[in-house]
Parts: C-alpha cells; sequence; structure tokens
C-alpha cells in the first residue's frame, strides 16, 4: 500500500492543485495551517508539534546545544525581524536574535548528518531529525514565524554564556497568494494571484538559464523549495541524493558583495519590485515558502500533506506547464528553454471548505 501511494506522488500534487484551481478558493482567506513548534532546549530534550487543537507530536530530540551565537551572520539576515525565523530550509532553521552594527546575529537549529555553513561552528542546536524531514520538511517554519526564548540567550559571543532552556517557534495561520508566475525574460512581469485577482509584484531583471551546484539540494526533490530567506528563494532541480538549483534573487541582495557575481552568472533569477523593496518583504521573502513534507511524510489530512508541499512548474518555449526539467550539478543552460515559473505557495486546508462550501 506504501508502494502504491508513492507511485501517485506526481498525479496526487496535479489532481489537488486541479481541485484548488476548480473551486476558486483563495489560500489568503483560509487562516489554517497554525501551530507551534517546541524544543526542549536540553540534550534529549524533545522536539514536538502542538496544534491549535492541543494534538501533540514527536518529531525528535535535541543532541547538543550551542555555546555562543553568531555574529556575522549571513548577509540577508539583516533584512529580517529580530526574534523570527529568518530561514528555512531543509538543511537548517536560522532564528534572528539581534541585528548589530548593520549585520544579524543568529542561532541555528540543524539536522543530523547533514552541514550548513551559515550556521557557525558552535551557534546551533543540532538534532536526531534528519535533513529534509519534520522540523525540516513537513513542520518547517516560514520566514518571519515568531520565536520566544524562555531563559537567558547568549547576546555575545561567550562561550560561557547559557542557551535558553526551551524554544517555541509560533507557526501563524496561512495568509498567501495562491501562487506566483515569473516570465523567464528581461523586463517579464512576476504575478500574484489571488481571490482578489492578479497583482503585479516586479519585473525580471535578469532572467534564468542554467542550474549550480547548491549543497541542501541533495535534501529536496526536483521542482519543490530547498530554502527560503529574506534575500533568496532556492529551487530544487535534481532528485532527493543529488545536487542541482537555482536562486531568485531580489534587486537589493544582488548588488550585495556577497552575491555580486549572480549577474555573471545563469543560475540565478534577480528581481525587482514593483515598488518598495523585495528583501524580508510578503510574499516572496517571507511568510510563505516551506520545504514542506517529503515523500512519505504525511501532516493531519490528505489535503495539508499534498497542500503543504511547495511546488514549482515550469512553461518550456510558452509551451504547457509541466512539472520542472531535472537538471544536475553545473550546467549554465540546463534551464534556457524556461520561458515561465509557477511557485505555489504552502496551504492546509481543503479547498471546497476553504471556499465556504459543506
Amino acid at each position: 500500500m506504501k508502494r502504491f501511494f508513492e507511485k501517485l506522488e506526481f498525479w496526487g500534487l496535479i489532481t489537488f492543485l486541479a481541485v484548488f484551481a476548480s473551486t476558486g478558493c483563495s489560500l489568503a482567506t483560509t487562516g489554517a495551517g497554525g501551530y507551534s513548534l517546541l524544543i526542549e532546549a536540553v540534550p534529549g530534550g524533545s522536539i514536538m508539534v502542538v496544534r491549535e487543537q492541543g494534538e501533540v507530536l514527536e518529531l525528535g530530540s535535541v543532541l547538543s546545544m550551542p555555546s555562543t551565537t553568531r555574529w556575522p551572520a549571513f548577509t540577508a539576515s539583516k533584512w529580517g525581524k529580530p526574534g523570527t525565523v529568518v530561514a528555512t530550509a531543509v538543511n537548517a532553521i536560522h532564528i534572528l536574535v539581534d541585528i548589530e552594527n548593520g549585520r544579524g546575529r543568529t542561532v541555528s537549529i540543524l539536522p543530523k548528518d547533514s552541514f550548513a555553513p551559515a550556521a557557525g561552528e558552535k551557534s546551533y542546536y543540532l538534532t536526531d531529525i534528519p535533513p529534509g524531514r519534520g522540523l525540516f520538511g513537513a513542520w518547517a517554519p516560514p520566514v518571519g514565524s515568531r520565536v520566544i526564548f524562555r531563559g537567558k540567550v547568549p547576546l555575545q559571543d561567550n562561550p560561557e554564556g547559557a542557551p535558553s532552556p526551551s524554544v517555541e517557534i509560533v507557526v501563524p495561520p496561512e495568509a498567501n497568494p495562491w501562487f506566483v508566475e515569473i516570465e523567464n525574460r528581461p523586463g517579464g512581469r512576476i504575478i500574484a494571484w489571488t481571490n482578489e485577482g492578479p497583482e503585479l509584484l516586479g519585473r525580471v531583471a535578469r532572467p534564468l538559464a542554467g542550474c549550480g551546484r547548491f549543497g541542501g539540494t541533495r535534501f529536496q526533490s526536483r521542482g519543490r523549495i530547498r530554502a527560503n530567506h529574506p534575500g533568496v528563494i532556492d529551487v530544487s532541480t535534481s532528485p532527493e541524493g543529488v545536487v542541482g538549483g537555482f536562486q531568485i534573487l531580489p534587486l537589493e541582495h544582488a548588488f550585495s558583495t556577497e552575491m555580486e557575481t549572480a549577474w555573471k552568472l545563469s543560475q540565478w533569477l534577480i528581481i525587482a519590485p514593483e515598488k518598495g523593496a523585495f528583501t524580508g518583504r510578503k510574499p516572496l521573502f517571507s511568510s510563505g515558502f516551506v520545504p514542506g513534507p517529503a515523500p512519505g511524510e504525511k501532516l493531519w489530512d490528505m489535503w495539508s500533506t499534498y497542500g503543504r508541499r511547495s511546488l514549482v512548474l515550469v512553461r518550456e518555449n510558452g509551451g504547457p506547464w509541466h512539472w520542472m526539467p531535472q537538471a544536475t550539478g553545473r550546467n549554465d543552460t540546463a534551464l534556457e528553454r524556461v520561458t515561465h515559473l509557477r511557485l505555489y505557495f504552502p496551504s492546509t486546508k481543503e479547498p471546497q471548505k476553504a471556499a465556504g462550501t459543506p
């Protein structure tokens, strides 16, 4: 039976999207998906999900503790809000503790048997949860989720600082568009689709053409979101176990010293906002995308399991929408036929119920 459902993985997702589209409902009004992640921040402490209905699910346990925080943290952390999740990924969750001298100070949560350079050497809680699963998969918190430390948190790089005895990550109810479409050409439109209709978010400054060796992609399936933070959307183009993907960058981050090479390489899709700034803003760079359930993972029902699974579809040479083409390693022309991309936001509520029908 398990093997049967695994074979239906692709068509299950497509069926979900078809039913969702036919109802005309909006993710922006569902109010679904709120829960808390509780971490007993001591070696051997439990990591749990607590749903609004009081249901408790064990995800794993803490193996080791941080002895400090990391400063300066990765560049885009400065566009986050202190006291919130500033990055969510299959191989790390980064929490913004503070912003000092224009740079973020973070503490991280990591899965077992993986490595996240942005976490530093001593500034993370190590868990026994595999990459891309549980806290880093089905139950991953979106960027901007509030973090509550109960106890002392080291705000300076002090080995004697005592980490918090408990951490709570509050994942708010969903309030996202249905999806965002990107025309992959210079000046191409970036449009969010909601129940109020289309909204122009920005334009493409530099289109995508290739894939690159983004390490965390080996923990995510093809056509899925690998990571999201205030300055990036990372998409996997490779099957799990193989490296390959591309990144979507806001214009502001593309001009940072860290990312200046993105203008010369084809693995980055650089986008400019219609107004204001993209960095750290909803819906693309805060509050929206998560890695979502890995194959075999389940949430509380079919709709939540499929709906929270990130999905990126493409059109090649203006043709029909289809699954992300496979591209691995570094290949500067692997995606040059892609003319459109569609990024679906997570949803956990049954579409007909979201539309108010019995």
